[in-house]
């Protein structure tokens, strides 16, 4: 199936795995004066808005949390689930891939999705395993976890825990819709695209998968969002005490 200059085959999964694309006409032009993916994983911008610090930021408001890091974390965990969600969706439902090259992508810091993201020139590549991996994993995860680790000095392995979460949710969404749908292709595809990438390097130690289910080894930092909690995939069974005062 080709890639079609919208993407629609995406829609029917919901708006999360949604990747509009400047030929919508709905989108118009604007998004194409936002600045791209790649300008958040860069040392400098030629915006006069810093992205990726901006994304922090908004991620922090709306969650109300003052912890750089912890905003840090959970933004980068919503951006690895969007892009996995595109590129999967795409990959099990056309059996392609659209280039995804960071340059490619517009990013609204401020908007939620599908309106966060945005695609100027569908580009088909091979929709298997290694092309996933190189698009959503060293195309975009790599430089992002990069970055983080350097502004935020947030862990490694949480990010990487994150991306495997995040992989794994979207998963699981593509399987209900699968079955709801009577398409066991899909679901099988799925699972087949699924156990590939779990068999990554950045990815094969970032939790343990039995089925559907996955349990994470690391904690993306929920827990310290005011009114936050444990997600089902922590490592964690309670969250941890607060340190005590310093005497």
């Amino acid at each position: 199936m080709h890639l079609d200059p919208s993407l629609a085959a995406l829609r029917p999964l919901g708006g999360f795995f949604v990747l509009r694309t400047l030929a919508d006409p709905s989108g118009g032009t604007g998004p194409r004066r936002l600045p791209a993916l790649a300008d958040g994983y860069a040392e400098t911008t030629p915006h006069d808005r810093d992205p990726l610090a901006a994304r922090v930021a908004v991620v922090g408001e709306r969650l109300r949390t003052a912890e750089p890091r912890v905003a840090a974390s959970l933004a980068q965990q919503g951006l690895a689930a969007r892009l996995w969600s595109a590129a999967l969706g795409c990959a099990v439902l056309y059996g392609r891939l659209p280039d995804l090259d960071p340059g490619l992508l517009r990013w609204d810091v401020d908007a939620a999705a599908p309106d966060d993201l945005w695609l100027t020139e569908v580009r088909p590549l091979p929709g298997d395993a290694p092309d996933l991996a190189g698009a959503v994993l060293h195309g975009h995860l790599e430089p992002l976890t990069a970055a983080l680790r350097a502004r935020y000095g947030v862990a490694a392995g949480l990010l990487w825990g994150n991306a495997g979460s995040a992989l794994a949710a979207t998963a699981r969404e593509l399987g209900r819709w699968a079955r709801a749908h009577g398409r066991g292709d899909v679901a099988a595809r799925t699972r087949a695209l699924t156990a590939e990438l779990f068999a990554h390097p950045l990815l094969h130690a970032t939790g343990l998968r039995t089925g559907t289910s996955f349990r994470r080894r690391s904690c993306c930092l929920y827990y310290r969002v005011p009114g936050g909690g444990l997600c089902g995939d922590c490592c964690l069974t309670r969250p941890p005490s607060p340190a005590p005062p310093a005497r």
